[in-house]
């Protein structure tokens, strides 16, 4: 199989996207071929079967120039492969799907967000397949929809170091944009609640603002924290490339997620292959957690319950605490690896 591949950022440095990076190597070992076209390109390291094409952005932004890359490459290479994969951006999709099923191209779409634009449905008519991580990672009425899991690198977030988490049970992560959709408010009146009863945290958020309205949500937020006296417990720590998220993920002992999107965050996968206890309202968990969902879940915006759920975890004893996480390894090894990932996608494009 011949792959081209589209998305937005190849980066191993990336905070959001580096996880791409993988992805792209591991297609790879499974194609004769590989062709991505991203709209920015920064370090990459990936086999020689590999070519990564910039649409310009890493010189300057200019719509004009990303369309007419766009089309230059995908006509110019149009040789070197039979099989689209376009992962998030479903506008490469509007663009390019009828040149594409011209050619006679299969086209699959990944799409892993509880919203469904408009122009997620006009991609919709033109893609063979639409490949989501969650029953509700799609929300269209759609049988090209196909269910695969998450795609994880197991081997990468294995715990390498499990005293250290030990030693911090009272340490609590957070990863994402800093934005009002992941919801840091409640967060914070969370951790008041527990400090007020006398349980003291440590927070370390990772992440930062990607908008001016983000900006201008951080600053709100830092003045919250100010107001209500949690600046010892709760830290921003700023973005961190996914390859050094695993030292944050060991060194802590529980990762909240008080995210609004309704699809999987692919981060938090990632604290569960770690073994690390997750807490979230993120309705999509309601499919990945099993028997462990009423304990690890909260309704949305709800601080009390969130704070009564990190109170929980922080006091399991040592054994069910880390009987825990390996039961939530399990899950991503059993359900979301990313070789796994990558077979049941090619076997789709097989089908097809």
């Amino acid at each position: 199989m011949k792959l081209l591949i589209l998305t937005q950022i190849v980066d191993l440095n990336n905070d959001l996207l580096g996880f791409m990076h993988g992805w792209i190597a591991e297609f790879a070992g499974n194609c004769e071929l590989v062709t991505v076209i991203c709209l920015k390109k920064g370090e990459v390291d990936l086999p020689n079967n590999v070519k990564v094409l910039s649409l310009g952005k890493e010189t300057g932004k200019s719509k004009i120039k990303y369309i007419f890359n766009f089309y230059r490459y995908i006509w110019q290479y149009r040789g070197d492969y039979d099989k689209v994969f376009v992962h998030m951006n479903y506008e490469y999709v509007n663009l390019g799907g009828i040149f594409w099923r011209l050619l006679g191209k299969k086209i699959g779409l990944w799409y892993a967000h509880g919203y469904a634009p408009l122009g997620l449905k006009t991609a919709e008519k033109l893609t063979d397949i639409i490949i989501t991580s969650t029953g509700s990672g799609c929300r269209l009425n759609s049988d090209k929809i196909k269910v695969v899991g998450q795609g994880i690198d197991i081997e990468k977030f294995a715990v390498k170091n499990y005293e250290t988490r030990l030693k911090n049970r009272n340490k609590i992560i957070s990863v994402g944009r800093i934005s009002p959709s992941k919801d840091y408010n409640t967060l914070i009146k969370a951790v008041e609640i527990l400090k007020n009863k006398g349980i003291k945290l440590s927070v370390e958020i990772i992440g930062g603002p990607a908008v001016k309205a983000d900006e201008n949500y951080f600053s709100d937020l830092k003045r919250k924290i100010t107001d209500k006296k949690l600046t010892e417990e709760i830290k921003f720590i700023g973005p961190v490339a996914n390859r050094g998220i695993l030292k944050f993920l060991q060194d802590s002992a529980l990762f909240v997620n008080m995210g609004q999107t309704g699809s999987l965050d692919k981060v938090m996968a990632e604290a569960m292959s770690a073994e690390l206890p997750i807490i979230t309202c993120n309705e999509a968990m309601l499919e990945v957690l099993g028997k462990h969902k009423e304990a690890l879940m909260y309704p949305k915006k709800d601080f009390e319950k969130l704070a009564d759920r990190i109170e929980y975890i922080i006091n399991l004893p040592l054994e069910e605490y880390r009987e825990l996480g390996r039961n939530l390894r399990n899950i991503i090894i059993e359900k979301h690896s990313l070789k796994n990932f990558i077979d049941k996608v090619l076997n789709l494009y097989l089908k097809i």
